[in-house]
């Protein structure tokens, strides 16, 4: 009883005009930054971080600050998935799963059905992750002290099983394409021995790696508009696209059929969000593949499926309030955002970690009453712009075209301020279009280079660890069955083809 009438309490503070103001406005900006492909929720919270100490010497305290700073973290987990469905260039890392079937379903004239998907999807991940949030985060917070490096890792393999499923029925060429991701993931400097690896040409460029926006927006801009054009999909279906106030709420009945996607979404979202460091990106990947290997028909995946699109979107909304549990009550941001913010609250006075709920319940629990605030005036706001960015589609591919092309290049630009950048995103489009003309799926190539990063530092420091024994992913007690889970996923898939290949032969 206490903790809902500290809820309640909470949720009056965040209703305050200027506080609902702020999260309205919030919401906006962040929705917009989103959907511009290479900004995303890192950038404008970021960006408007100076921002808001105009607003703490106009309020007097770090609650609206951080309450504007949320806002905006939300609306952008909204935002990302507009232009992966309208444009097919994921506005975020975040957003790279949605692209699966968000844009499959865009040029199948059921723009209107991803968008209404991805917005109640968002707002129902948003909802689970904000209950659980204000219930369990005490004890949520020393479930994820509990994953050290073996455990981080036998996590990240279970994603990489899960991505056997995601190239269709020919296993072969997915596995080709994991792997073609994570050496893809190895460019750069290594981040044990810092040795450089990789570093193509003796390419200064490539010093820094092969950056993760880099490769989604050349794969998902550039190669989608080059394929697009190869194969003169986009027809009328997209130029007939319905913008009727009749068609968007049968949409929102039809999300009913959704159901197992945003589920799946929510609750896994919520766990991997929760542990530090790894954030909305793999969650929701995750959950895109999960929710493909639990389908009764996995095949309508990639081809637009309403759970396809659900299941990622559900994902990183519920991810980026779980990132928010270990800043808040450990002081560790789960997130790259995160980190932003922990460094925000650190400027405004404020001691995140275990004591921060008993010593700060003012702060606490009004930020925690705004994230119920700005997840309903998102998913508002978010609908009633689906018709302008419906308008979008209508314009003739002649002009998207061009359009799509230059997004990606200023996208890219915007994010790391290098032409080296923009120049191998292009590479990567053109190949990535070659690789589609070869029959090989790109998405798991785009998810390998994700995890990539995140597993290989756990597979070595674990290692280092144990002297090089790899019982250590089996002999612990929540490191074991995860990773004999994800080891039953990786071969079952590779026996199925070798007895239907040994059939085919007798």
């Amino acid at each position: 009883m206490d903790i809902l009438a500290s809820l309640f309490n909470g949720i009056l503070v965040a209703l305050e005009p200027i506080n609902l103001g702020l999260a309205i406005v919030g919401v906006i900006v962040g929705l917009f930054v989103g959907a511009m492909p290479g900004l995303g929720s890192v950038n404008g919270v970021a960006i408007l971080l100076p921002f808001t100490f105009v607003i703490q010497g106009f309020t007097g305290g770090a609650t609206s600050p951080m309450i504007f700073l949320a806002a905006i973290y939300y609306g952008a987990m909204y935002g990302g998935a507009i232009s992966s469905i309208t444009l097919g260039i994921p506005g975020a890392s975040t957003a790279v799963a949605t692209t699966f079937d968000g844009r499959p379903l865009a040029l199948a004239g059921k723009a209107h059905v991803a968008l209404v998907a991805a917005a109640l999807a968002s707002f129902a991940g948003g909802t689970v992750s904000n209950v659980m949030f204000t219930a369990f985060a005490p004890l949520l917070a020393t479930v994820a002290l509990s994953f050290g490096d073996p455990e981080v890792f036998a996590l990240m393999l279970l994603a990489f099983a899960t991505f056997v499923g995601l190239g269709g029925d020919d296993i072969p060429k997915t596995i080709f394409s994991i792997c073609i991701g994570l050496v893809l993931a190895t460019v750069g400097f290594d981040v044990v021995s810092g040795e450089p690896r990789l570093i193509f040409f003796d390419i200064t460029g490539f010093s820094h790696g092969i950056r993760f926006l880099v490769l989604a927006i050349g794969v998902y801009g550039i190669g989608e508009m080059l394929w697009t054009i190869n194969t003169s999909r986009y027809g009328s279906s997209m130029s007939n696209v319905d913008v009727s106030a009749r068609a968007i709420i049968d949409a929102i009945k039809d999300f009913r059929h959704a159901w197992r996607g945003t589920v799946i979404g929510s609750l896994l979202g919520f766990f991997v969000g929760i542990l530090p460091a790894a954030g909305a990106t793999p969650g929701s990947l995750m959950a895109y593949g999960v929710a493909k290997l639990t389908s009764r028909n996995p095949g309508e995946y990639g081809k637009g499926s309403i759970d396809g699109v659900a299941a990622p979107e559900a994902a990183n909304n519920s991810a980026s309030t779980g990132a928010m549990l270990p800043m808040m009550t450990l002081g560790i941001p789960g997130s790259p955002t995160t980190a932003v913010l922990l460094a925000g609250m650190v400027i405004w006075g404020l001691q995140p970690g275990p004591l921060l709920f008993t010593n700060q319940p003012d702060f606490v629990w009004p930020l925690i009453g705004s994230f119920y605030i700005s997840n309903v005036v998102a998913v508002l706001i978010n609908l009633a712009f689906i018709p302008v960015f419906l308008w979008m589609l209508r314009m003739p591919f002649t002009i998207l075209a061009p359009l799509i092309f230059v997004l990606s290049l200023v996208g890219t630009f915007a994010a790391y301020q290098d032409m080296f950048d923009v120049w191998l995103m292009v590479i990567v489009g053109i190949a990535a279009f070659f690789l589609r003309l070869l029959d090989y799926p790109v998405a798991p190539a785009v998810l390998a280079i994700v995890l990539g990063p995140i597993a290989e530092p756990k597979l070595r420091q674990s290692l280092l660890f144990s002297d090089g024994d790899f019982m250590i992913f089996l002999n612990r007690p929540i490191a074991g069955p995860i990773t004999v889970i994800a080891l039953i996923l990786i071969f079952l898939p590779l026996f199925k083809l070798i007895r239907d290949k040994m059939r085919q032969t007798a």
